[in-house]
């Protein structure tokens, strides 16, 4: 069955009721902890059906493959990571210090992650594998990069669109990067990573809004 460009992911369809949602969203939680504890490879979709306490047929249902679960995974850790970036979209932020614009976005990029420590254990091991999980990220990104070329444009820096896009492209990337690498490392450097972010990006605004 071809995907429905309504359904999200890879997933086979979009549930309809409370019921079917609860069951997908069961899924999904204990492919996430399969994930985790056992690794992306090793987990098999029998093994999730099982944990799920749901008979196998009913999760090929809604997914049709261990790929299209991960890739709903994806999707669910960037939705809930741009739901708390959606503070930023306010235009009274254009009237703050560049100071404490940089601290809000890079804490709360950073809360997210420590909160949802299966992002980087899941994502490390299938990373360059898996096109369809590359797809969400690179979505979720473009998405950041349109709503915070918005915001600085906001702050009335006289550029044109394409500055502030390209801009807003350098910070979302580099921001991405230096996260994603700060959490292979021991806490107190980890931290001094994330200062250095914050360093990084607010000298980097600057120098376009003086």
């Amino acid at each position: 069955m071809t995907e429905s460009p309504s359904t999200p992911g890879g997933m086979r369809r979009k549930p309809r009721q409370a019921r079917s949602q609860e069951r997908v969203n069961r899924i999904i939680d204990v492919a996430e902890e399969l994930f985790i504890s056992q690794g992306y490879s090793a987990t098999t979709t029998n093994a999730i059906a099982s944990r799920a306490q749901i008979p196998i047929g009913s999760l090929y249902q809604f997914f049709p493959d261990k790929t299209a679960i991960v890739q709903a995974l994806a999707l669910r850790y960037e939705e809930r990571l741009h739901q708390r970036l959606a503070i930023l979209d306010n235009p009274e932020l254009a009237k703050l210090p560049l100071s404490t614009l940089v601290e809000q976005m890079i804490d709360i990029t950073e809360q997210h992650f420590t909160e949802n420590p299966g992002y980087y254990a899941i994502f490390m091991e299938v990373q360059g594998t898996l096109p369809e999980v590359q797809a969400v990220g690179d979505a979720a990104d473009a998405q950041l990069i349109r709503d915070f070329a918005t915001l600085l444009a906001q702050r009335q820096a006289e550029l044109d669109t394409a500055d502030y896009e390209a801009i807003a492209f350098v910070l979302v990337k580099a921001i991405g990067t230096l996260m994603w690498l700060s959490l292979s490392q021991e806490k107190a450097f980890r931290q001094r990573l994330v200062a250095e972010t914050k360093r990084f990006t607010l000298n980097y605004l600057q120098s376009y809004f003086s």
